[in-house]
């Protein structure tokens, strides 16, 4: 997918019109429909403005990851890196036991 691609996407998705988006990314939505048609390349000032009006990370906007992380979800991680070793190997083992349960319920069912 392109960004141009990606943008049009996310943007429909938080159901917001290309002028609203513009608006949101310190843009006009005149030129915010270029970058949907991949007629021309934003700045990277503007891809961040566009990726965080999306709430959405840049990594997964311009196609780095296929991974979609929202701004809530990345803050988490951050957060969880800040914390001492002992406190993340807990956090991490409660998260793989959830994981493993959510995991056996999808086969069981």
């Amino acid at each position: 997918m392109t960004l141009g691609e990606h943008i049009t996407t996310l943007r429909k998705r938080k159901k917001l019109s290309q002028n609203e988006l513009g608006k949101l990314a310190s843009t006009s939505g005149d030129l915010l429909g270029r970058y949907e048609r991949d007629e021309v390349k934003p700045s990277i000032e503007v891809v961040i403005n566009i990726a965080d009006a999306l709430e959405i990370s840049l990594d997964y906007l311009v196609g780095k990851t296929k991974l979609e992380l929202d701004t809530g979800a990345l803050k988490r991680l951050e957060h969880i890196s800040q914390l001492p070793e002992q406190e993340k190997a807990q956090l991490y083992n409660v998260v793989d036991a959830l994981l493993r349960d959510f995991k056996a319920k999808q086969a069981y069912s």
